[in-house]
């Protein structure tokens, strides 16, 4: 793998190759020593354009468990807000050494203009580009609902069946596109719900039905129901008439949790907003994979960085052999200290 930039063009064998290499990720995460010696020497620097919590903690904690270096770089306070341009800032980067740049930006494609530009050798990774893609977040939800749905024989299966279906601003997120073009790569059956208004215009080529009442949607008796955040900040107008209006309509209360079926799981990709698009009750029940996702985050993104930088699996299986255990991730160089 030289990039990971979208989930549309990611096939099938890569996905569930990156997911089964994140099963291996998460089980040396249960370990007493969590970290791995894969990536030592490697450099890995995350160019934050936008501001971001879950997903750069993730990459950094992804990467520093696979014993790389990290440089976090973030647009505010830098010669960015100078007027520095993106082939300046990658140009100095390369200068640094850095081997691969996880990227996210307010623009979108600026991850494939970076990786395909020339101005760079590293890998590059897209953490999120404007209302494009976000292709991790994606796949870490895939990794949710695969493991919420098979437990510990998850390991190799497709989501081939299973309903899952995404409620809320699809217009403007990025998740939403990633989770519609990975899930039905995977066999899932998608659905999306939404105002009318925050429909995509070329959302008839997606592989996706599209519903407007999320009563009915749920009445079809999803597995996965995910509830995407409003992005008031990428809204120039209005979408709806008032917040209480949407939440009304379209959000997760406690009424509508109430009538999922017993085993649906309800996601959301974070930051929520409580009392909007999802209720506390459904953010706090025992359903919610909201944590999980968090947790799960870590493990697929180190999967990521593993198969961008060091290769082949079979490279991974001698890792988690003789690094997995204290004694091994001594003979592997890494001493008790460093690891603490």
């Amino acid at each position: 793998m030289r990039h990971l930039l979208d989930t549309q063009t990611l096939d099938r064998a890569l996905a569930l190759e990156i997911l089964d290499v994140a099963e291996d990720m998460a089980d040396t995460q249960r370990r007493e020593i969590k970290k791995l010696p894969t990536l030592r020497g490697k450099t890995i620097v995350n160019l934050f354009f936008e501001d971001s919590t879950r997903t750069r903690i993730s990459f950094e904690a992804a990467a520093k468990r696979l014993s790389a270096d990290v440089i976090n770089f973030a647009a505010k306070g830098s010669s960015v807000s100078k007027g520095e341009s993106l082939q300046d800032t990658a140009q100095t980067l390369q200068a640094m050494g850095a081997d691969a740049v996880v990227i996210r930006h307010g623009a979108s494609g600026a991850p494939r203009t970076l990786a395909s530009s020339g101005w760079i050798t590293a890998g590059v990774v897209n953490a999120g580009d404007g209302t494009h893609e976000h292709p991790t977040q994606a796949l870490l939800d895939a990794f949710t609902i695969r493991k919420r749905t098979f437990g510990s024989d998850s390991r190799g299966r497709d989501l081939d069946g299973v309903k899952v279906t995404i409620v809320g601003d699809v217009l403007h997120s990025r998740v939403a596109r990633s989770n519609v073009w990975l899930l039905s790569t995977l066999g899932a059956d998608v659905t999306l719900v939404a105002p009318p208004t925050l429909v995509p215009q070329d959302v008839s080529a997606w592989p996706a039905r599209i519903v407007y009442d999320l009563d009915e949607a749920i009445a079809a008796g999803p597995d996965a129901l995910m509830m995407l955040r409003i992005q008031l900040e990428r809204m120039g107008a209005a979408f709806f008439p008032t917040e209480r209006e949407y939440s009304r309509r379209w959000g997760l209360d406690p009424r509508r949790l109430a009538s999922l079926p017993a085993d649906t799981m309800v996601m959301h990709p974070g930051p929520m907003n409580r009392g909007l698009e999802i209720s506390a009750a459904a953010a706090d029940s025992p359903r919610s994979t909201v944590l999980e996702q968090v947790s799960n985050g870590v493990s697929v993104r180190m999967a990521v960085l593993y198969l961008l930088l060091a290769g082949e699996r079979p490279g991974l299986d001698e890792q988690l052999t003789n690094g997995g255990t204290k004694a091994g991730i001594m003979t592997a160089g890494v001493t008790n200290e460093e690891e603490r």
